[in-house]
């Protein structure tokens, strides 16, 4: 695969991804992890480095992607600060711990556990099934476990975190708006965390791409970045047009061709 084609099909996927983020609010990991495992695999990347590789970019990408989301709810009012900074440490911590265990999987657990991820997201976005509220956030330590479970789960996805940010913060009486928006408020310490984790992994790995820092490949970093934080907005408008009941439908379906996808890299391992 030629340059050209490389840097126009990691261009297509952050427009893609960013729109899609804006229109569904779904995490951009969804679609960019398999399709930069597809894109890192045409480049002949070593094949058992492109799902970590894949993960890595993914959350290096909704680091800088997560700016424009939170200002957004952040001019709205929505964004819950006090519960981003409680839950925020162990977010910080999950991710870190998480990036670094997941660098130990080999490709074929990886990509097992990220199809099972894509299929369970697919059949939620289906179902559209919302958790009924139970309890009150809890306290202190509480909610540093559950910040250091959603950190973990992230950094294992290449998610910002909301798939599991939002069901709790739900089920624990947070409107549903201000779930939506605290939650792209923990998706910059969730990738943060998490880039930094798989950066530091994948230091001394032999066998990696030129141009990379640690399992993070810059280039796409780039190109992707770029245009998903333009097309981000362009969703969100889109958004309050149409009828997104439809759109998930065909989104779910994507999901599932995507997690056949990841199933049969993780076979051909």
């Amino acid at each position: 695969m030629s340059d050209l084609p490389h840097v126009v099909a990691l261009l297509a996927l952050g427009g893609a991804s960013g729109f899609a983020a804006g229109l569904m609010g779904v995490g951009g990991g969804m679609l960019l992890v398999p399709f930069l495992t597809a894109i890192f695999s045409a480049r002949e990347f070593a094949h058992e480095h492109v799902i970590h590789l894949a993960v890595a970019t993914s959350l290096a990408v909704i680091a800088f992607t997560s700016i424009s989301s939170v200002r957004a709810h952040h001019q709205r009012g929505a964004v819950l600060w006090p519960v981003v900074r409680v839950l925020a440490p162990g977010i910080l911590i999950g991710s870190l711990a998480g990036a670094q265990v997941a660098a130990l999987f080999p490709t074929l657990w990886l990509a097992c556990g990220f199809a099972l991820f894509l299929a369970f997201s697919a059949t939620q976005l289906l179902l559209d099934r919302k958790p009924q509220p139970h309890r009150e956030l809890p306290r202190a330590p509480g909610m540093f476990a559950a910040g250091g479970t959603i950190g973990v789960l992230s950094s294992f996805v290449g998610g910002g975190g909301g798939f599991a940010s939002v069901p709790f913060m739900i089920w624990c009486n947070v409107p549903i708006h201000n779930a939506i928006a605290t939650s792209a408020a923990l998706g910059f310490p969730i990738a943060l965390a998490g880039t930094i984790g798989y950066v530091v992994a994948g230091w001394r790995v032999p066998g990696l791409p030129a141009g990379g820092a640690g399992y993070v490949y810059l280039p796409a970093l780039m190109a992707v970045a770029a245009a998903s934080v333009l097309t981000a907005p362009l969703g969100a408008r889109v958004a309050h047009t149409l009828d997104t009941k439809k759109l998930k439908r065909v989104f779910a379906g994507l999901l599932y061709l995507l997690a056949a996808y990841m199933l049969t890299k993780a076979l051909r391992a």
